[in-house]
């Protein structure tokens, strides 16, 4: 039965896969092929993606808009102009440096390489000082 995003499947190989088992060895526990598991833990993945996509989404609409990271900057670099944006609206960011720099680049890691921004990254805030990224 799907409950959530996550079909009883995928769950079941996550499950497997979260103690260390490899794909073919969860493939001969389920009966199925290493091919059949390798898909079904990618769409998993996928669907889990889509649902963290999904619920920044929902979190910005209780924000308002910072500012935009542009393609090509260091993160050292957008943690400053975040500081900066949210002292000018008198909102205390509720991360230091370091933390920051790992909620940005955990927001969506396809969009870093390195230190770099590879694409656009907008900026939301909410009054509390949490940021969210779309």
């Amino acid at each position: 039965m799907k409950q959530g995003l996550l079909t009883d499947r995928q769950k079941e190989v996550l499950r497997y896969r979260k103690t260390g088992l490899t794909q073919q060895q969860v493939a001969d526990i389920i009966r199925t092929s290493k091919a059949n598991v390798c898909t079904i833990e990618k769409a998993a993945y996928e669907n889990i993606e889509r649902a963290k996509e999904t619920l920044e989404f929902l979190y910005t609409l209780d924000s308002e808009h910072l500012c935009t990271i542009k393609s090509g900057t260091d993160l050292i670099e957008a943690t400053t102009l975040i500081f900066q944006e949210a002292e000018k609206l008198g909102i205390k960011v509720k991360y230091n440096t370091l933390e920051l720099i790992n909620r940005i680049h955990d927001s969506n890691p396809s969009r870093f390489r390195a230190r770099y921004v590879r694409e656009d990254v907008e900026v939301y805030i909410n009054k509390e000082g949490d940021l969210f990224f779309g």
